[in-house]
């Protein structure tokens, strides 16, 4: 059997739960102190303020929304900078409004990074954490298509993309789907199928493929790409059939998830739905965020984070209502298995 290479997930992946002050203040992370954020997502809990998606690519004060297509835009009131054990913030409501909570999750990649040139686009910087099975990818679009190093050096299972330069949807690859379907993160419907967004061409171990629709590779236009490799332990992208039903069927991912993000990609609008371990630190996990939508915590489609995977209990159509398939994505709160072969406490 092989074991993870990763004992302690919260040194890559953390989720912080905060108190906003309405005026700065520095959020110190929980666990390993040293987990200073590549990849930083915040959703207040109590409002209808949009997600704030920031990384040390682009700079600390520049944001996107998963919940909005819009351009990246720069507001200094807002996350101020990544310090060595978490971030700093300003007064702006969407991160620190007076006495509202909010979940920040984080990403270690490697830095601002630097550019790779193993596709036929160079990129500006791509910070990759191949231990970790991350990395985030900034490059120029050409309208064409095109391959992007991705730098993890193992074949990625998931990529989020977004243009920054022009109003366009996100774009996400997942493998379960493969390279001919694509599913949008700031909207609830149903997987499309397209060859502009990956040219129909899986990911290899060094690039990830990008077709000619702006959203993925417009002209011109600044692109982000946050790019994931499964690692044993630790990270977990596949796909589940819903059961509808109250007692849904068991997923394995070898590990206790700290964060669960789920998809309905069959026929129908659903919601994305995003959970973690730490808004509801025991079962069941009943509180959850829409990354497509700016409302607050809801307590709807529960699920049981288990030592060695999930199972959903409700069959509300978000989560488990239909038979025609979800999507996820998984990052441990610990190894059902550590790297020496020794079992760890089940949730």
């Amino acid at each position: 059997m092989a074991y993870t290479t990763i004992n302690d997930p919260s040194v890559y992946f953390q989720t912080t739960l905060y108190t906003g002050n309405g005026g700065t203040q520095s959020v110190t992370n929980g666990g390993n102190s040293n987990l200073q954020p590549d990849w930083l997502w915040i959703k207040d809990r109590d409002d209808t303020y949009k997600h704030i998606l920031v990384d040390s690519v682009r700079g600390a004060t520049k944001h996107i929304s998963s919940n909005s297509n819009a351009v990246e835009v720069t507001n200094t009131a807002n996350v101020t900078s990544f310090a060595s054990n978490g971030f700093a913030l300003s007064s702006d409501g969407n991160v620190n409004a007076n006495n509202d909570k909010y979940a920040a999750w984080q990403w270690k990649a490697n830095g601002q990074g630097s550019s790779n040139t193993n596709g036929s686009i160079n990129t500006t910087y791509t910070s990759a954490n191949t231990t970790a099975g991350f990395s985030i990818v900034a490059f120029t679009g050409t309208g064409s298509n095109a391959t992007v190093g991705h730098g993890l050096g193992v074949t990625p299972s998931m990529i989020i993309v977004k243009n920054l330069s022009v109003t366009q949807e996100w774009a996400v690859y997942h493998a379960s789907l493969g390279a001919t379907k694509y599913l949008e993160l700031n909207l609830t419907g149903a997987s499309g199928t397209a060859s502009n967004r990956w040219n129909n061409t899986s990911p290899t171990n060094s690039v990830f493929s990008v077709g000619s629709d702006a959203s993925v590779n417009g002209s011109s236009n600044n692109i982000i790409a946050y790019c994931f490799a499964e690692k044993q332990g630790y990270s977990k992208f596949g796909s589940y059939a819903g059961n509808n039903n109250a007692d849904g069927a068991f997923v394995y991912t070898g590990f206790s998830p700290a964060f669960l993000m789920v998809k309905r990609y069959g026929g129908g609008t659903q919601n994305w739905l995003i959970y973690d371990n730490k808004r509801n630190p025991f079962n069941l996990t009943s509180l959850n965020l829409k990354p497509n939508a700016t409302t607050a915590d809801a307590t709807n489609n529960g699920v049981d984070l288990l030592s060695n995977g999930f199972k959903f209990r409700s069959n509300d159509g978000d989560s488990n209502g239909y038979s025609d398939g979800y999507i996820y994505m998984a990052f441990a709160e610990h190894p059902f298995t550590s790297s020496t072969g020794t079992p760890v406490t089940a949730r």
